[in-house]
C-alpha cells in the first residue's frame, strides 16, 4: 500500500463517519454535581456538628480534627459504593504539568477470611506514592525516596467513571517525607494564605472591621485543537510530542479569518455536548465553547471558581477533554503550537481577588475615582507585574510556549498591563498628584430601533497585551494551554500579598502623619506608579515601536526564550519574595528551577531525536522514491526524443541533500554531554540545537511541495485541520 492510499484510506474512514450520540438528554438541574461530593452531599450525609466543621473548612481553610474525619471517611464512602465505586484515588498535581493518582481498594480482610470495606479518616487524610520517582529537583533520591499525599479538605472529591467500574477521587498535596512540596498546590495554598493575610492588613488600615477570608478566583480559557486519530496514527511527531515537526502550510488558513466563531462541525459539536455534560456531573461550571482562530481549534471556558478548586478542575477539564475525545475518535491537542504558522493555544487565565464580605476587590464600579479599595488593588497589580515581570515570564516558560510568544496571536514576551482608556487616565491623574472624575463608556445607539441600546464598556480590549484588565479582574494572556494554572497563580497571588503589605507601610506612615485617608492613598500610589507605571501601556504589544521603547526607555525585559527566562527563579529578589511570604522555601524555589529546566531540556532533545527519525526514515525516502521515478521517466522520454524540464527533480535532489547535511550536524550536536551549568545546556539547546531543528525543517517542508501526493508518507496539513 502507497502513503497515499494510508491517507486515502484515512480520509475516507473520516468522512464516512456518523456523529456518536454520547450527550445526556437530561436536563442541568438533573446531572449538576451529581459525581461530586460537595457541601450539599455532605449536608445529606453527615452529621450536624460534622457538616457544620466541613463547611467552615470549606469555607475558611481551617482544619477538622481527627473524629470528624472519621465521620466524613465513612460517608465518603458509603456514597461512593453507592455510585459503584470500589476504589480510591488521592489524585495529586506534580512539578509535570499532568495529574497523578495511586488507587488503593477499599477493601480489607478479616480472621475469618472475609472481604469486608473500610475506609478511615486516617486513609482518607493520608496516602503514601513514592516521593522520589516524580520529578524533584533534588529534593528526594532513591534511597530516600518517601513521600505523602494528604487530602485538600477545600476541594470537594468527586467520581471518575470509566468501562470498567468507578473510583473516587480525592484532591490532595504532596509532599516528600521531610516536609518540603513536591507539587503544585502546595505553593498555591500558600500564595493564597499570604494573599489573604497581607489583603486584610490592607482593608484594616482603611477602616474595614467585618472581613471574611479572602481568596483568589480564576476562569481559565482553554484553547485546544481536534484531529482525527487517523490521522494522529500516522503522525509519530504528534503522538510523541504533541506537535508537528513537519509540514507545509496549506493554501487555506486562516486567511479569510471565517473560522472564529463559526457554525461548529457536528462531530465537534456532538463531542462538546458529551464533553461537557460530563464536566457538569463532576461540577465544573463549563459556560462558553466557540470555534477558535484557526481551522480545527475550540476553546471551552468555565465559570470562575475558587483558586484552588478553579486549579483542580483545570486539570480535571484537560483529562476529561483528552479521554472524551479519544472515545470520539479524535484528540485534542493541546500543545502551545501544534501547526506552524497557524494560530497556536493558550490558556487566558482570568484572576481576581475577594471575599464575601468587601466583594470583588478588583471591581472599579461606576465611579472608580471613588474607590479607594479597588485602586489599592489595581496599584498593588501594577506593581507586582513590574517588579516581578521576571517571573511571571518564568511560570509560563516552557519549550511549547516559546513557539507562541511573541507571535501575532499571543502576547509578547514582553509583560506590561493593560488597563484601558478610563483606568489608565485615572492612574495617570494619580502620577500627577491628583484623583479627576472619570467617564464611563456611554451608550451603544446604533438608531435602529429593532437593536436595543446598551451600556458600553469604559475601556476597550487588547489582544496584544500579555496582563490586561477586563472589566473587574486582570487576564493573564501568555499562559501557555497545556500548563497547570497552579504556577501563574501562585505568582500572582504572591506578588499581590507583596504589594499589598508595601502599599501597608506606606499607607501606615502617611496616616500617622495625619493626612486623611483618601489623600494617603494619593500619596502612596503616586509613589507607586512614579517607581512602577512604567509597565503600563495601552497601545499595541506586536509593534516594533513598542518593543524598542519597552526595552530601551521604559526598562522592561524581553525575554524570548524558556533558557533565558527559568534564571528568575534563582534572582535573589525572588528567593526573598517566596521565603519572606511563606510560599516556597529557597530549597524548594530550586528544586521547581532545576525540574522545569530539565523538562525544557528533555523536550528540545526529544524533539531533535524525532527530526532526525522522521528525515531519515520517512522524508527523505520518499522523497528519493519519487526523484528515482521522475528520473527514470526523464531517461524515458528522453529515449523517445523528448526533452522534460528537470527543474522539479533538481529541487528534489538539492534539498534532500540539505536535509540529510542538516541533519548530521543536528546528531552531532545532540551528542554533546558535557555542560559547564543547567544554564548553559538550556542555552545550548535555544541558540544550536532549536534552530538547527528549524533548517532541518525547512528542507523538509519543501520537499512536501515538490513530492507527488501520492508518494507524500504523512497526513498534511489540509487534511489534519479541515477533516473533521
Amino acid at each position: 500500500m502507497s502513503a497515499n492510499d494510508s491517507r486515502l484510506s484515512a480520509i475516507n474512514a473520516i468522512t464516512a463517519l456518523e456523529p456518536m450520540d454520547l450527550s445526556s438528554t437530561d436536563p442541568l438541574s438533573k446531572i449538576w454535581a451529581t459525581d461530586v461530593f460537595n457541601l450539599a452531599k455532605m449536608e445529606e450525609c453527615l452529621s450536624k456538628n460534622a457538616f457544620k466543621a466541613m463547611k467552615k473548612t470549606a469555607q475558611t481553610g481551617v482544619a477538622i480534627d481527627s473524629a470528624t474525619a472519621d465521620i466524613v471517611a465513612a460517608a465518603m464512602k458509603d456514597w461512593a459504593m453507592s455510585k459503584g465505586a470500589k476504589f480510591f484515588s488521592h489524585i495529586f498535581y506534580p512539578m509535570t504539568n499532568a495529574t497523578a493518582e495511586k488507587h488503593d481498594g477499599f477493601i480489607i480482610t478479616n480472621p475469618e477470611g472475609n472481604a469486608i470495606t473500610e475506609f478511615t479518616g486516617s486513609l482518607l487524610i493520608k496516602g503514601e506514592p513514592d516521593g522520589s520517582s516524580f520529578p524533584n529537583g533534588s529534593l528526594r533520591m532513591t534511597n530516600a525516596a518517601r513521600g505523602y499525599t494528604a487530602w485538600d479538605s477545600t476541594s470537594p472529591a468527586y467520581i471518575i467513571h470509566t468501562a470498567n467500574g468507578a473510583t473516587l477521587m480525592i484532591p490532595s498535596v504532596f509532599m516528600s517525607w521531610t516536609g518540603e512540596a513536591l507539587d503544585k498546590k502546595i505553593p498555591l495554598l500558600r500564595s493564597n494564605s499570604a494573599m489573604n493575610k497581607a489583603a486584610q492588613r490592607v482593608l484594616r488600615i482603611m477602616g474595614e472591621t467585618d472581613i471574611t477570608t479572602l481568596n483568589s478566583s480564576c476562569g481559565a480559557e482553554q484553547e485546544y485543537f481536534l484531529v482525527d486519530n487517523n490521522f494522529i496514527n500516522a503522525r509519530p511527531d504528534l503522538i510523541q510530542t504533541g506537535r508537528t515537526l513537519f509540514g507545509a502550510p496549506p493554501a487555506k488558513g486562516q486567511q479569510f479569518d471565517d473560522h472564529y466563531f463559526g457554525a461548529i462541525p457536528e462531530r465537534v459539536q456532538v463531542f462538546m455536548q458529551d464533553f461537557e455534560d460530563q464536566l457538569y456531573r463532576l461540577g465544573i461550571p463549563a459556560k462558553t465553547h466557540h470555534n477558535e482562530v484557526a481551522p480545527g481549534q475550540f476553546e471551552i471556558a468555565p465559570y470562575y471558581e475558587a483558586a484552588n478548586v478553579a486549579a483542580d478542575h483545570q486539570q480535571l477539564l484537560m483529562t476529561t477533554m483528552k479521554n472524551t475525545a479519544k472515545k470520539h475518535g479524535m484528540t485534542a491537542l493541546l500543545h502551545e503550537k501544534p501547526f506552524a504558522g497557524v494560530n497556536g493555544s493558550g490558556k487566558h487565565v482570568n484572576w481576581s481577588v475577594g471575599n464575601s464580605t468587601q466583594g470583588n476587590l478588583l471591581d472599579p464600579g461606576d465611579t472608580p475615582e471613588k474607590n479607594l479599595n479597588f485602586l489599592i488593588f489595581c496599584g498593588a497589580v501594577i506593581r507586582g507585574v513590574h517588579k516581578y515581570g521576571s517571573l511571571l515570564r518564568a511560570v509560563i516558560a516552557t519549550a511549547a510556549n516559546d513557539h507562541r510568544l511573541g507571535a501575532n496571536e499571543a502576547p509578547p514576551a514582553i509583560l506590561s498591563v493593560y488597563l484601558g482608556d478610563q483606568l489608565e487616565k485615572l492612574f495617570k491623574d494619580i502620577q500627577a498628584g491628583k484623583i479627576k472624575p472619570t467617564k464611563n463608556g456611554g451608550v451603544m445607539d446604533l438608531g435602529l430601533s429593532q437593536v436595543l441600546s446598551f451600556t458600553r464598556d469604559p475601556g476597550d480590549r487588547n489582544r496584544t497585551s500579555p496582563f490586561a484588565f477586563t472589566g473587574n479582574r486582570f487576564e493573564f494572556r501568555a499562559v501557555g494551554s497545556s500548563q497547570s494554572v497552579s504556577g501563574p497563580l501562585v505568582a500572582m497571588n504572591t506578588m499581590l500579598a507583596d504589594s499589598l503589605d508595601w502599599i501597608s507601610d506606606k499607607l501606615e506612615v502617611e496616616i500617622a502623619s495625619g493626612k486623611e485617608q483618601s489623600e494617603a492613598v494619593v500619596t502612596v500610589l503616586k509613589e507607586l506608579m512614579d517607581l512602577h507605571g512604567s509597565a503600563v501601556f495601552g497601545g499595541d504589544g506586536y509593534s516594533e515601536e513598542w518593543h524598542k521603547e519597552a526595552v530601551e526607555v521604559r526598562g522592561l525585559k524581553n525575554i524570548p526564550t524558556t533558557a533565558d527566562a527559568l534564571p528568575a527563579f534563582l534572582e535573589p529578589e525572588v528567593k526573598e519574595l517566596f521565603e519572606r511570604t511563606g510560599v516556597l522555601s529557597p530549597l524548594e524555589l530550586s528544586s521547581r528551577y532545576e525540574v522545569y529546566a530539565e523538562q525544557y531540556i528533555e523536550t528540545i532533545m526529544l524533539e531533535a531525536k524525532l527530526v532526525i527519525d522522521l528525515a531519515t526514515t520517512s522524508i527523505y525516502p520518499a522523497s528519493i522514491g519519487y526523484l528515482s521515478e521522475l528520473l527514470l521517466a526523464g531517461s524515458t522520454a528522453q529515449e523517445m526524443g523528448i526533452e522534460l524540464d528537470d527543474s522539479i527533480a533538481k529541487n528534489i535532489a538539492t534539498a534532500s541533500n540539505t536535509m540529510l547535511k542538516d541533519v548530521e550536524v543536528l546528531k552531532g550536536l545532540i551528542e554533546k554531554e558535557e555542560f559547564e551549568s543547567t544554564e548553559a545546556h538550556m542555552q545550548y539547546c535555544a541558540k544550536e540545537i532549536r534552530p538547527l531543528m528549524d533548517l532541518v525543517r525547512v528542507s523538509g517542508d519543501a520537499l512536501e511541495t515538490l513530492v507527488d501526493d501520492t508518494a507524500w508518507p504523512l497526513p498534511k496539513y489540509s487534511e489534519m485541520m479541515f477533516i473533521k
